[in-house]
């Protein structure tokens, strides 16, 4: 019965999520931590910041994650999880792609993709405000780390990976 669950639900995460994983999290974190309570906000915190750090898209290592530990340690969750998050994505891809090859020039078509752009921003800012919370930024040294990498991103356009080992070495140092 859980593979069943993991599958609607990942299913439904990829059929109305936009944007990429960053996109996703808001709604990953609504259905895995509030509704269905198969991690606490905690775990979710943790996973992401992992999935931040592993290779490939953070939507499909959160999907693998959750199913692999909601079914109990078990690869079939995890393989039913990611499979339902990206098969409403590759469907679509192959049907879109077609019309946009043949409709690339088309008016409509442009104005839509241009006003999809700021809906995927707001999506992203919602990720951004789901993780501002007390479990992540627990005193004034967490804010002052987040602000410094931001500040260092934008600015100086210092490599992400980078600001990930100075990040991770800083907070064990601090903590």
């Amino acid at each position: 019965m859980i593979y069943l669950q993991l599958f609607l639900t990942f299913l439904k995460i990829g059929l109305f999520c936009f944007g990429g994983g960053y996109a996703m999290l808001s709604l990953i974190q609504d259905e895995v931590v509030d509704h269905h309570g198969w991690l606490t906000m905690q775990e979710f915190s943790d996973i992401v910041a992992v999935s931040q750090m592993t290779p490939g898209p953070i939507g499909i290592n959160t999907a693998t994650y959750v199913g692999f530990a909601s079914s109990g340690g078990n690869i079939l969750g995890s393989v039913m999880a990611t499979l339902a998050l990206i098969l409403p994505s590759v469907v679509l891809m192959i049907i879109v792609s077609r019309f946009v090859i043949k409709y690339r020039e088309n008016q409509t078509l442009q104005w839509i993709f241009r006003t999809i752009r700021p809906v995927v921003v707001g999506l992203i800012a919602s990720a951004v405000l789901v993780m501002a919370t007390p479990d992540n930024f627990v005193d004034y040294r967490s804010f002052l780390l987040f602000s410094l990498a931001f500040l260092a991103a934008y600015f100086y356009k210092v490599h992400p990976i980078l600001l990930m080992f100075l990040g991770g070495v800083l907070g064990f140092l601090m903590y």
